[in-house]
């Protein structure tokens, strides 16, 4: 959102737009009041205005600095994103799911869901290995490398897998990522999609592997994806398989309880 003040906005309406562009613009980094200026399209004085007001309200901080004022998000946007988080129906279902597979395999368990052409980690539970991961709530990570991605992508057509693949070869939160080439990695999604799980072997992180499936709604749809992820000293490819059936179980019974039914075989 930039060029506020050359936008025309309905009436009323053009003060909100401001401030809003002004905490995405915080969000992405800029800190100072002069980058925050430039990147919404307004004054100065005026992008002052607004990010005094935000800071009053909590929605920025503006911490002291010796080089002059800086502005973060402040608590309330911290409040409201983890509300919002709270909403969405299948994070509410999946926590109970979550932490059981947590306490069964005592390794980090994720809930993710597509966001373009990346997955945006909805929930976390903190495996019992002393191990810590780069994965956040929140954080976001390109969708073709991680095993919750490979599980959202599975019901796509394969010409979107192949723009999902070269998107995260040259994705900057994934400097090094090792995709395998792409015939061995469409191969690999392929045989995901006939087992229902999907695998991560080192290809997002070096160092963590990854066991996922996919969650589904009410329409057969898949909307989000289960993980294990563990340190390679602790998911070897064989315990990897083991994992499989679990991981795969907890997914449909977050989705039995968002209203899935599997597909019943038709007897002669």
């Amino acid at each position: 959102m930039t060029g506020t003040d050359s936008v025309a906005f309905p009436a009323g309406t053009q003060t909100l737009t401001r401030g809003l562009a002004v905490i995405e613009a915080v969000a992405a980094g800029h800190r100072t009041l002069t980058d925050i200026a430039a990147t919404i399209g307004c004054s100065r004085s005026t992008t002052h205005r607004l990010a005094s007001a935000l800071v009053q309200a909590g929605y920025l901080r503006a911490p002291s600095s010796g080089g002059g004022q800086t502005f973060i998000l402040g608590p309330r946007l911290v409040e409201m994103g983890f509300l919002a988080r709270d909403t969405l129906p299948v994070v509410a279902v999946a926590r109970p799911h979550l932490d059981a597979l947590g306490t069964t395999t005592r390794d980090t368990v994720h809930l993710g869901i597509r966001e373009g052409i990346e997955v945006l980690y909805l929930d976390k539970i903190a495996g019992q290995r002393g191990l810590e991961m780069r994965s956040r709530v929140g954080k976001r990570m390109p969708i073709a490398s991680t095993g919750l991605g490979k599980a959202l992508m599975l019901d796509l057509p394969e010409a979107e897998w192949r723009t999902l693949y070269d998107a995260a070869l040259s994705h900057p939160a994934t400097p090094n990522a090792r995709l395998p080439a792409w015939p061995e990695y469409r191969s690999g999604l392929r045989q995901s999609g006939l087992a229902a799980c999907a695998f991560d072997f080192e290809e997002n992180e070096p160092g963590i592997r990854c066991v996922a499936a996919a969650i589904r709604d009410a329409t057969g749809t898949v909307i989000a994806a289960v993980s294990v992820a563990s340190a390679t000293v602790y998911m070897s490819e064989t315990r990897m398989h083991e994992l499989a059936p679990a991981v795969v179980a907890t997914a449909q019974a977050i989705s039995r309880e968002l209203g899935w039914l599997p597909r019943r075989r038709a007897f002669a």
